[in-house]
């Protein structure tokens, strides 16, 4: 798995390259978050669209990656697949993190390539 991240307006977009984020890639999926995210924007957007699967361990580990920006920096999620949207729905995660169905409307307009 590897994350590609780029600014677009303000607002760092952090790209999983990977299909799935599960137990076996939830650790590395938290740590290339933080290196990813350090001193960045107050805004980052979680860009899930080539992600066709999640379990409860990568679940909790973007849930770790939000708590490790602190509380004046934000994490959005965007392009959630029907799968992936229905596993944040279930969990009741739609509650703690905005979920946008398109890049484009998580950045308020067309998104750079990473």
């Amino acid at each position: 798995m590897t994350l590609t991240s780029t600014i677009i307006d303000g607002t760092q977009v952090v790209s999983v390259n990977a299909e799935r984020i599960d137990a076996a890639m939830a650790i590395q999926f938290k740590e290339d978050m933080r290196s990813q995210t350090d001193n960045g924007p107050d805004r980052v957007v979680l860009d899930l669209s080539e992600v066709k699967f999640i379990d409860s361990s990568g679940l909790g580990a973007i849930v770790a990656a939000m708590k490790q920006l602190g509380g004046a920096r934000k994490l959005d999620l965007a392009g959630l697949t029907p799968v992936v949207d229905k596993v944040f729905r279930l969990t009741r995660m739609d509650t703690v993190f905005n979920l946008y169905a398109t890049l484009e409307e998580a950045t308020g307009g067309v998104a750079a390539e990473t």
